[in-house]
């Protein structure tokens, strides 16, 4: 991949140019190279990069996470145990926000039994529930 403009890549990638440049701000993106116009440019390594991240997220990671995730990857006397425990640590978080998921569920479950969907909204179970003064 020869040098490529911000518009393109972030285009390649499916990301926002501006998404890029915020990824560059944080350092999980190297600063690209300019032209003498002061146009960024990037390679194949800023792609591959981007694709990583993209990836990473959709797995759930946070940027913070995916900055360490990004280092050790950097790293080539980083220790797989490392990735490993970033992994483990972020499926326990993820088993947590399921079960609050769940227990929201069923609060809305029982909620919603309890409404007909007839009548006014002065009458209806679900909005007097959110609307009450008690924890």
């Amino acid at each position: 991949m020869q040098s490529v403009t911000i518009g393109k890549l972030a285009k390649d990638i499916g990301i926002g140019a501006g998404a890029l440049r915020y990824y560059e701000r944080l350092g999980l993106l190297p600063p690209a190279s300019r032209t003498a116009s002061g146009y960024r440019m990037y390679g194949a390594a800023a792609a591959t990069r981007l694709r990583f991240i993209r990836r990473a997220q959709a797995l759930g990671f946070s940027l913070e996470e995916i900055a360490e995730l990004l280092a050790l990857s950097d790293n080539p006397r980083g220790r797989a145990r490392e990735v490993k425990r970033v992994t483990q640590a972020k499926i326990a978080d993820i088993e947590q926000r399921i079960e609050a998921l769940k227990r929201m569920k069923r609060g809305l479950a029982t909620l919603e039994a309890h409404c007909s969907g007839q009548g006014g909204t002065g009458e209806c179970p679900i909005l007097a529930a959110l609307n009450r003064d008690d924890d």
